[in-house]
C-alpha cells in the first residue's frame, strides 16, 4: 500500500498530472477502532486513606504494633496523603532534623534536599495542621541525622495486612498515598503550579511562592 501511494505520488510529480493522486483514496488501510485507556487504573479515594489509618489504629488497640510504631506509621500516611511526596525517593529519607527545622517555624515548610528528591530537585513541602500534630509526638532526644520515619517496616506490615482498595480490586500500597494526593488534589482543585512544584513534576520549570499554610 505505501508503495503503491508513494508511486503515484512520483506520477503526479513527473507527469504534472495530480488525477494520479486521486487513486489514494481506494489505497488507505482501513481504521480499528481505538480502545480508550485511562489515566491510571488505581484509584485512591479519601475513604480509602480512612481505612489505612484505621487499621493501623486497630493493629496498635490488639498490640500488633507498639505505641512508636503506631504513631510512626499514622505520620508517615498523613505526610505522604498530604504532600505527595515520593515514597522511596523522598518519604524515606527524611531526617528527624529536617522536620525538627521545620516545626521551628512560625509556618512549618519542610525544606527538601536535592539528594531526597528523584529528579534532584531541592523544593519546599508545606505542612498542613494535621501533619504537624501528627509528627510533634515523635520528634525526641534522638540524632538529628537520623532517619525521622520508619518506612519500610510500614510497607512488610502493608503486605502482611493486605487493606484492598474500594474501587479496584487490588491492596493498599505506600506509592498510592501520592496518587490519592494527586487525584483529591484535582477534586478541590488545587492549584497547578503550587501542586506541579511540591511534586516536582519534570514538566515544571519555574519557581513559585508557596503559602505554608497550603493543605
Amino acid at each position: 500500500m505505501n508503495f503503491a501511494t508513494a508511486f503515484l505520488k512520483y506520477l503526479a510529480k513527473t507527469h504534472f498530472d495530480t488525477r494520479y493522486q486521486a487513486f489514494d483514496l481506494f489505497l488507505e488501510m482501513p481504521k480499528g477502532l481505538k480502545a480508550r485507556k485511562h489515566v491510571t487504573s488505581r484509584i485512591v479515594t479519601k475513604k480509602d486513606v480512612e481505612n489505612l489509618l484505621l487499621a493501623i489504629r486497630q493493629a496498635y488497640e490488639e498490640e500488633e504494633v507498639d505505641k512508636h510504631h503506631y504513631l510512626n506509621y499514622r505520620a508517615i500516611v498523613l505526610f505522604s496523603a498530604y504532600t505527595g511526596q515520593r515514597p522511596q525517593a523522598t518519604v524515606a529519607r527524611l531526617s528527624i532534623g529536617q522536620f525538627g527545622d521545620a516545626l521551628s517555624q512560625e509556618k512549618p515548610v519542610l525544606d527538601i534536599l536535592p539528594e531526597q528528591d528523584k529528579i534532584r530537585m531541592q523544593h519546599y513541602c508545606p505542612l498542613h495542621p494535621q501533619v504537624v500534630d501528627a509528627i510533634k509526638p515523635l520528634l525526641n532526644e534522638r540524632s538529628t541525622d537520623d532517619i525521622f520515619f520508619e518506612y519500610n517496616s510500614l510497607s512488610m506490615w502493608l503486605k502482611r495486612r493486605r487493606i484492598p482498595l474500594k474501587e479496584i480490586k487490588v491492596c493498599f500500597k505506600l506509592s498510592d498515598l501520592r496518587k490519592f494526593c494527586e487525584q483529591h488534589g484535582d477534586i478541590i482543585q488545587w492549584g497547578q503550579s503550587n501542586r506541579a512544584y511540591i511534586f516536582t513534576r519534570r514538566f515544571w520549570g519555574c519557581l513559585v511562592t508557596l503559602q505554608a499554610s497550603a493543605a
